[in-house]
C-alpha cells in the first residue's frame, strides 16, 4: 500500500495541472495494477477538503461526491474509514465545517463521550459540547 500527500490527491481531483495529474493518475494505476492500494489518512483528507473548499471554491456538494466516490473505490483505503463515513453524515446536513465533524467522528471512535468546543457551529453537532 502507497500513502499519498494532500498534493497527489488534489491533484488527481482537479486536474489543473495536467503533467501532475497525468504522474498521480499513473502512480494510482501502477499501485492497482500490482494489487496494492492508495492509502489516504484523515490528515491527509481533512486538508484536502480545506484546499479544495478555500482554493478551488469546490462546493461542499461536490466534495461529498468526491470522497464518496474515494469511498467507494476499492482501489482506495482511508485511514478508520467508519470515522470517514460518520464525518461525512454529520457534514452533509450541518453548517459546521467538515474538519469539525472528523473530530467529533474520531474521538467518539475512541471513546470520548463528548469533544467540547468553542465553536458555536460545531456545538450543535451530535457529540459536541460548548466550552
Amino acid at each position: 500500500m502507497l500513502g499519498i500527500d494532500t498534493n497527489v490527491l488534489v491533484r488527481f481531483l482537479v486536474q489543473d495541472d495536467e503533467a501532475q495529474f497525468e504522474k498521480a493518475r499513473k502512480l494510482i494505476k501502477r499501485e492497482v495494477a500490482a494489487g496494492h492500494r492508495v492509502f489516504i489518512n484523515l490528515l491527509v483528507l481533512m486538508e484536502t477538503e480545506w484546499v479544495l473548499r478555500s482554493r478551488y471554491a469546490v462546493t461542499k456538494d461536490q466534495i461529498i461526491e468526491a470522497v464518496s466516490g474515494l469511498l467507494d473505490s476499492s482501489d482506495v483505503k482511508f485511514e478508520d474509514e467508519p470515522v470517514v463515513e460518520e464525518a461525512i453524515f454529520f457534514w452533509k446536513d450541518s453548517s459546521a465545517d467538515f474538519a469539525d465533524c472528523l473530530i467529533g467522528a474520531k474521538n467518539r471512535r475512541l471513546g470520548c463521550r463528548a469533544t467540547a468546543t468553542f465553536d458555536s457551529k460545531a456545538s450543535k453537532l451530535t457529540g459536541f459540547v460548548a466550552a
